[in-house]
């Protein structure tokens, strides 16, 4: 069962409590933004982040590994009169036509990489695609949040559409897999509703990891961050950002 296929139509609608300006002004501030700056999102979603650091200044290549996303992100970038280029791409397999500046990713998404062996993969893609000097900046919801939602069970109504989302571990808990099993109703012209099902799943990473393995792709300089604030991320964090760069090459 894939995951964000019929959601892309709706997930705007649902996401509408996320704090989009706010957040983005602070991946500006951690990759650096300045005019003309050639910057790559990874997981763009549905382009909420691309258009704003486009309107900002960013030459922006965004990817995200699903076509429903991308083609409801182009819309909206379209409308918003924002340069800025998609492509479906999975973020272990990142390769962009010029290396950029920064690259970012937003909102999750290096939790759905769901094993270490995934994360290294994309870390060295990412590497790979910056020039000297360039940084890397992600979030991640942290493991203590993943964690509380093993168990629980969400859900609302809303006038055209109802969910019910239910979390549990996927195998053996150890492995920090959180399933996410989604049902949507969808009201439709005559008044009946429309169920589909998709099924996401979350690795629980630990902050130390993911240090180490932005280490072992060849990252320095690397910072974490509690949720949207300067300050150093905490064991019990909902949401921890990521900040590293890839080494210039000069003598320090």
């Amino acid at each position: 069962m894939s995951a964000y296929r019929e959601f892309a139509a709706l997930y705007d609608e649902l996401m509408d409590d996320i704090p989009y300006d706010e957040w983005a002004k602070r991946y500006e501030t951690l990759i650096g933004l300045r005019p003309g700056m050639r910057v790559a999102e990874m997981g763009c979603g549905t382009g909420a982040f691309s258009v704003r650091l486009a309107r900002d200044g960013a030459k922006l290549v965004a990817t995200d590994l699903s076509q429903e996303m991308i083609e409801r992100a182009q819309v909206r970038a379209r409308e918003a009169g924002a340069g800025v280029q998609f492509a479906v791409m999975d973020m272990e397999r990142l390769a962009l036509p010029r290396k950029v500046e920064a690259v970012f990713c937003a909102c999750d998404g290096i939790n759905y990489l769901t094993s270490l062996d995934k994360v290294r993969r994309c870390f060295a893609r990412v590497f790979e695609s910056l020039k000297p000097g360039g940084r890397f900046a992600f979030d991640i919801s942290g493991p203590a949040k993943l964690k509380g939602m093993a168990g629980q069970m969400y859900g609302e109504d809303r006038e055209n559409v109802t969910y019910v989302w239910m979390n549990h571990w996927q195998g053996d808990p150890s492995r920090r897999l959180l399933k996410m099993a989604l049902t949507f109703f969808v009201r439709q012209e005559n008044g009946l509703y429309r169920r589909f099902d998709e099924e996401h799943v979350q690795r629980a990473h630990e902050a130390e990891e993911l240090v180490d393995a932005l280490r072992q792709a060849g990252f320095e300089n690397i910072e974490t961050f509690s949720g949207l604030t300067d300050q150093p991320a905490r064991p019990d964090d909902a949401r921890i950002h990521f900040r590293a760069v890839k080494p210039d090459g000069r003598e320090k």
